[in-house]
């Protein structure tokens, strides 16, 4: 799994050189719903025109699943593939 913390959606993939590597680990971006710079989060995700960061996004997913009133076994099942830890 890559360790970039910035990650870039709906663009063209770039040839990715020492110095472009540089430049996007080093640039700041801010999560467009919480205001957060990608320092201070886990991971941020970059679209066309919006950035949201990890944290947004479990919150995110945490009130679509109460919204919909999933049961908890099936709701805690798809937070824990989210985050990676496959029973």
């Amino acid at each position: 799994m890559s360790e970039e913390k910035v990650v870039s959606l709906g663009a063209k993939k770039k040839q990715h050189t020492d110095d472009a590597n540089n430049n996007q680990n080093n640039e700041l971006v801010y999560c467009s719903f919480c205001g957060r710079p990608n320092t201070q989060v886990i991971k941020m995700i970059q679209g066309p025109g919006v950035n949201i960061c990890s944290e947004c996004v479990m919150i995110a997913v945490q009130y679509l699943i109460l919204q919909d009133r999933m049961p908890s076994a099936e709701a805690q099942h798809i937070l824990d593939a989210f985050w990676g830890k496959a029973r």
